[in-house]
């Protein structure tokens, strides 16, 4: 998919009301899920260390996760140049395991079904939702 540059028109959240993704305490976790599908959830996050956006879930991220993040990699200078840089990085890897497995005879992707989940799964909630 590559870098998106205008990634808000992608984003998972571009319809949902702001004042479900600027909230507090456990209403956070209902915005951080709208993020886990997001395909532009990099560039979002990007966007949001960059410019050092203090509110609101932004790439999966909360505020308090964005600052910790900042103080623990004070050197990186452009969030954007390093997260493209490892989803390129990703996008590639995933590509070569496709084909690997697809010399083996097998798909491309393992079935969802054989895919272990690493804790009790749970649907994700709706933002909005009563």
């Amino acid at each position: 998919m590559g870098w998106v540059k205008d990634w808000n028109t992608k984003a998972a959240c571009r319809g949902a009301d702001p004042d479900d993704l600027f909230v507090q305490g456990a209403a956070q976790n209902r915005a951080k899920a709208v993020c886990g599908g997001c395909p532009v959830r990099a560039e979002c996050l990007a966007d949001a260390l960059d410019s050092r956006v203090e509110f609101g879930v932004w790439g999966g991220m909360t505020e308090r996760e964005r600052r910790a993040l900042l103080r623990r990699r004070p050197q990186v200078t452009s969030w954007r140049r390093l997260l493209a840089t490892a989803k390129a990085a990703y996008e590639v890897e995933s590509a070569a395991t496709a084909a690997r497995r697809a010399a083996r005879g097998g798909p491309a992707a393992r079935p969802v079904e054989q895919v272990e989940p690493v804790g009790p799964v749970e649907p994700a909630p709706v933002i909005g939702a009563a």
